[in-house]
């Protein structure tokens, strides 16, 4: 069993060694990407729910 579990880690820390980590850039852009994309989905549902409420509010009253 131990065995498996050590042969396991060393697989593991062999397999991150492959891993090409993203640069300091690359982190930020995409995080600004992530940041700028949910805002924009934020405004588009609000003005749609919006949007919605006041066709509720005209078929209501």
């Amino acid at each position: 069993m131990f065995k498996r579990i050590s042969n396991y880690l060393k697989d593991s820390q062999a397999e991150l060694k492959k891993v090409v980590w993203p640069t300091k850039k690359q982190t930020r852009d995409h995080t600004l990407m992530v940041i700028g994309i949910s805002l924009a989905v934020a405004v588009f549902l609000g003005a749609i729910d919006y949007l919605l409420n006041l066709l509720l509010e005209v078929f209501i009253y």
